[in-house]
């Protein structure tokens, strides 16, 4: 997986296809890699999703134009350059969360770390592994080094800040990489850890090194 680091990237939009989009009137996105979209919002990334909406302006006024800036809202760092428009959204990372939390496929973006996967396989393999210590953030590892997706967070080294969500763009590598890591681990615990004692295992830890094809 890429990380995808909105303290550092800039993100880079087709000029026209943005102001096509605000001229529309009706609602579009900006994605992570700049690609702005009017529809399937919930199949990306994003760092913007709006509607824009014009402002009327007395008879008599001349007509002015609004600034970028003040369409897309003053946490977002915008500089025009001729057809392209580069932006930066660290400062927009509260509003970020809420646009995309309900459909990243994990959710890392508070100090209690993750707790949940959004694909059921995924997470009925967590759900298990966790009784034989081994814990989301270790599951999560694994896809980040494996497979194909974004991570998209802030970070920053001082002083140390990181906040992020995961989307998972191959869900069968997920799938496949996280099962053959916790098989691997649990049947090295069931073999040499004391504390995984096949004849010791309450019910629980039981069911699951059965999940897994261990009992």
């Amino acid at each position: 997986m890429k990380k995808f680091n909105l303290f550092t990237e800039i993100i880079v939009v087709e000029r026209s296809k943005l102001f096509q989009a605000i001229n529309s009137t009706k609602e579009f996105a900006i994605t992570y890699d700049g690609t702005v979209i009017s529809e399937n919002f919930e199949s990306y990334p994003l760092i913007y999703r709006g509607t824009v909406t014009p402002t009327p302006a007395p008879a008599l006024a001349p007509k002015t134009k609004r600034s970028l800036q003040d369409i897309l809202g003053q946490h977002y760092n915008i500089v025009e350059d001729d057809e392209r428009v580069l932006i930066k959204a660290a400062a927009a990372w509260k509003e970020i969360l809420d646009l995309n939390i309900r459909h990243c496929d994990y959710d890392d973006s508070s100090g209690d770390g993750i707790s949940v996967f959004a694909d059921k396989e995924l997470e009925d393999m967590g759900w298990h592994a966790t009784e034989f210590d081994i814990d989301y953030r270790d599951m999560v590892s694994v896809i980040e080094t494996s497979c194909e997706g974004i991570l998209l967070c802030i970070e920053q080294e001082d002083p140390y800040q990181f906040s992020g969500l995961g989307f998972i763009f191959d869900i069968a590598c997920a799938r496949t990489h996280v099962r053959e890591f916790c098989t691997t681990t649990i049947r090295n615990k069931l073999e040499h850890d004391p504390l995984f004692s096949k004849t010791n295992l309450n019910d629980d830890e039981h069911d699951a090194a059965a999940f897994f094809g261990l009992a």
